[in-house]
């Protein structure tokens, strides 16, 4: 995988109509002609779902036929799509965090009244992302080993509660009590 943090940015950027969620409060056209504008971003477009396969494998195809090295979505709730994105990207052979989310329907689109306040708020939130993705560099995810035991420390009802579950689920336990019995306050009870 090459490293495109040593190459000039060529941003892709998307904008999701989420059906009428966005575009029926953010000017689509206006914002992706904006942001057509920012250095950097090489490709502009709105779509009407873009975490639909279709809007994918849009962003598959430019990554190849425009060399992107970035890319931007404005949508939803990262929560709901962002690895939707990220396996988009991967799966077209860029890093998948040289990936930007925006959320112009929570943040954006369904909290405002007004079309050219939310439209703005939109083109400034997307130069925003365009700014940043610029900076963001190749990761890799990787394995850590574990150590499969564990330690509890409290020989009360709960710690003692929490090794008893623990044992079940297969693990090693060590109980660690300071004092010379188990049981904590529960022992004290007659």
């Amino acid at each position: 995988m090459h490293k495109p943090e040593k190459e000039p940015s060529r941003i892709g950027f998307y904008l999701c109509h989420c059906g009428t969620n966005i575009a029926g409060m953010v000017e689509v056209d206006r914002v992706t002609r904006y942001v057509a504008q920012l250095p950097g971003v090489a490709l502009s477009r709105h779509y009407k779902y873009m975490c639909s396969n279709p809007g994918q494998e849009l962003i598959q195809r430019d990554i190849e036929e425009h060399q992107l090295n970035r890319v931007v979505v404005a949508a939803c709730s990262p929560l709901l799509h962002e690895q939707t994105f990220r396996a988009a990207l991967a799966q077209a052979g860029l890093n998948q965090y040289y990936f930007q989310m925006v959320n112009v329907r929570e943040h954006n689109a369904w909290v405002h009244t007004d079309r050219l306040e939310a439209t703005q708020k939109a083109m400034a939130l997307s130069r925003a992302a365009i700014q940043r993705v610029q900076h963001h560099k190749a990761l890799e995810v990787k394995g850590t080993p574990i150590y499969p035991n564990a330690m509890v420390l409290g020989g009360g009802i709960a710690g003692i509660q929490a090794a008893l579950t623990l044992a079940k689920a297969g693990k090693k336990v060590h109980l660690i009590e300071r004092e010379p019995t188990i049981g904590g306050h529960m022992a004290k009870f007659d």
